[in-house]
């Protein structure tokens, strides 16, 4: 079982305009672009009720 504070890193690539797009969002989602992105990431499924439907799932509840 993975420890819950690793970090892993995950290569992505952006096209120029993604990148302008995404640090529009710095100071408001994060100050860095792996923050915002991973606070976009989070907001989208958080949006999509995965997150709370994946905790749910995992204690049994659904």
């Amino acid at each position: 079982m993975s420890n819950m504070n690793e970090n892993k890193r995950i290569n992505i690539s952006l096209s120029k305009d993604q990148i302008i797009l995404i640090r529009k969002f710095k100071g408001i989602m994060g100050n860095s672009d792996s923050e915002i992105i991973r606070n976009i990431v989070l907001a989208w499924l958080s949006e999509k009720s995965m997150v709370s439907s994946t905790v749910k799932d995992k204690e049994g509840l659904l």
